[in-house]
């Protein structure tokens, strides 16, 4: 199944980001399924510390659940097992594969996606033949501590640079989402708001709502 970005932004409008860190004795195949079932759009497999084989064969469930509720599975940096697993595209940050490398080894079909934190980087990343962008963090991360936060003015200056989608990221949760009105984005990107609680559909679903009230 390929999804095509620039026909169908409302891939983009809730975009999950898995995290492990938030299991809690559930298993990460329940959490993401519950996820689908509120409503997300487009899911992201991270995984930065499982083994590969661990990683591949996981990729491969995910990917056969994420078909069901016809969502797009990303793979967070790896191109080998989004190519594996047959996933719908893969993710890469500014010290990750380059664009063209990964289109080399993808394909036209898939998605590609790119972090970009300034408008030099965003139009880099469109040059290259990025899909979309992930902008961030808006609000601060719990997942990179390292990640500098942007305003929603830089946020909308790289959304005016470029004509791909720009998805926001960092810190969103159904309390802060809302401060994100007027601005250019195509969506959100979300990883504790929605998998670090404890009704995973529920928090999916508010903020589905809320986001699309404000696209």
């Amino acid at each position: 199944m390929d999804f095509d970005i620039g026909l169908c932004k409302e891939v983009l409008t809730l975009y999950a980001v898995t995290d492990r860190s938030w299991l809690n004795g559930r298993t990460l195949y329940s959490q993401v399924e519950q996820a689908l079932q509120g409503g997300v759009t487009c899911l992201q497999l991270r995984e930065k510390n499982l083994p590969r084989q661990e990683f591949l064969q996981e990729a491969r469930q995910i990917k056969r659940l994420c078909s069901q509720y016809h969502v797009p599975l990303i793979i967070n940096d790896d191109v080998e097992i989004a190519l594996e697993a047959g996933a719908d595209g893969v993710h890469v940050g500014q010290r990750d594969m380059d664009v063209q490398t990964a289109r080399a080894r993808l394909g036209s079909g898939k998605i590609i996606g790119v972090t970009a934190k300034t408008v030099e980087q965003a139009l880099r990343a469109q040059e290259q033949g990025a899909d979309y962008l992930g902008t961030g963090a808006v609000f601060g991360s719990g997942t990179k501590k390292d990640a500098l936060p942007i305003t929603i003015p830089q946020l909308n200056e790289i959304c005016e640079a470029v004509h791909i989608p720009v998805v926001a990221i960092g810190g969103i949760t159904a309390e802060n989402v809302k401060a994100l009105a007027g601005s250019k984005i195509s969506g959100i990107a979300v990883v504790s708001g929605i998998f670090a609680q404890t009704n995973i559909k529920a928090a999916a679903r508010k903020l589905k709502a809320d986001i699309t009230k404000l696209l």
